[in-house]
């Protein structure tokens, strides 16, 4: 990680050190993308069959998970299905307290409020790869399981032998998931937003995936027939901020959880101590040696920094500039700081939070905004499974005191259709 003291840097090279890999602008992937949903739609199962077989190396059967496949969570230890249970539980009492309420008032013989509806059908997308991500699966799940959305559609990439991660068949169960299909990639959005003979149309898409199913849901999101899309993404991100009391091994710890993600992730550590930011080097190095994801993690840290701020006030401003993903506040009385944070995806307080308790049991959601997006998007939560309603209940009284407002307006924009919907029920009032 190279390191750079802020005050010394002109706006430009502040710029570049806290910019991220350029996101995705690339038009043979726009292309291939917009083939493959045509191709789907137009051919629905006999598409994904063949795509299954060529992007995943297997020739399945049915793409629908059978009954007779969750035998397979017997393989699961008791504690393998404990800690998923914990997790449900930890998730579910979050995002329940969390949850939008109705809520409705009395103002001049009006009553308003709003209520709240689920999405009737949602996609929820599992990536495959190198590990099953049951920690996702539970954060989109949960959600959309206390939003009472009716139908909730999983996929995700079978592995090589058609199967799918028994920890993903136990917590899918579990959490009320209706179906569990064997598809994956560019494929799998479009399936879920167009719909094919088995999989049905759905009208929201939830999850993360790689440039491909990142693309899928953009291009499944513009579309009038398509879905709608749960948030931007891009590569996974961290930044920590501490003090010169900041103990140097759980900083460097949590610099690397989150560089060995993905070769594109990118960590950042703001720290007011020069000498804390040494140590960490040298800490980051000696722990990335014993971790099985080192190649990525060197990647990782090669397009990341250590940034020396002047005070806490400075290292704040970095922050809220950059609108981490995830950001960890490693510095003595660190709630204090919590009023000083206005762009971040989730906050970490304290000596004591690694963001790993986030992304899998503390209760919170790890599918968060990255790239920036945290300026402008929040965390999922229960209200992106939902609808909200407004409504309006006038009385006699009501219509008399808002009325002539109304007409008043509806002049000014030389809308005589809306002035007259109200003013034939003054009248009416008036005898």
């Amino acid at each position: 990680m190279r390191v750079v003291t802020w005050n010394k840097l002109n706006a430009n090279e502040q710029e570049q050190v806290l910019s991220r890999s350029s996101s995705s602008d690339d038009a043979a992937l726009t292309t291939l993308v917009k083939g493959i949903i045509s191709d789907v739609r137009a051919r629905g199962d006999a598409a994904l069959y063949e795509y299954a077989e060529k992007f995943d190396g297997v020739k399945l059967d049915s793409l629908i998970v059978s009954e007779a496949e969750y035998a397979a969570t017997e393989s699961l230890s008791a504690a393998d299905k404990q800690a998923i249970l914990d997790a449900i539980d930890n998730i579910r009492h979050y995002h329940t307290v969390s949850a939008p309420k109705p809520f409705e008032f009395e103002k001049n013989g009006a009553k308003l409020g709003k209520i709240f509806r689920p999405i009737e059908k949602v996609g929820l997308y599992i990536p495959g790869g190198t590990a099953p991500l049951v920690s996702t699966m539970l954060m989109l799940a949960i959600p959309a399981e206390i939003a009472g959305c009716p139908t909730k559609v999983l996929v995700t990439p079978p592995s090589k032998d058609g199967t799918i991660n028994p920890a993903i068949l136990f917590a899918a169960k579990a959490c009320g998931i209706d179906a569990v299909y064997k598809v994956g990639g560019a494929q799998a959005i479009a399936a879920l937003a167009f719909g094919t003979e088995s999989i049905p149309k759905t009208y929201k898409i939830f999850g993360p995936g790689n440039k491909y199913v990142t693309e899928a849901k953009i291009q499944a999101a513009q579309h009038h027939q398509g879905a709608a899309m749960d948030m931007p993404a891009g590569p996974s991100e961290v930044l920590v901020i501490a003090d010169e009391k900041a103990n140097p091994v759980f900083v460097a710890s949590d610099l690397l959880a989150q560089a060995e993600h993905d070769v594109a992730a990118q960590v950042i550590l703001v720290t007011t101590s020069a000498k804390l930011a040494e140590t960490v080097q040298l800490e980051v190095a000696c722990q990335t040696a014993y971790l099985s994801r080192k190649e990525i993690i060197e990647q990782s840290l090669a397009k990341s920094a250590t940034i020396i701020a002047a005070d806490m006030t400075e290292a704040f401003a970095i922050s809220n500039q950059y609108a981490p993903e995830h950001l960890i506040l490693q510095v003595e009385d660190a709630e204090s700081y919590l009023s000083q944070v206005i762009n971040a995806g989730s906050v970490f307080v304290g000596a004591w939070t690694p963001e790993s308790v986030g992304d899998y049991a503390s209760g919170t959601n790890h599918v968060l905004p990255t790239y920036g997006y945290a300026q402008m998007y929040s965390g999922l939560d229960v209200i992106a499974f939902m609808k909200s309603i407004s409504f309006q209940n006038l009385s006699e009284a009501g219509i008399r005191h808002l009325g002539p407002t109304v007409e008043t307006l509806a002049d000014l924009e030389g809308l005589d259709g809306h002035k007259n919907a109200v003013t034939v029920r003054l009248d009416y009032l008036r005898g």
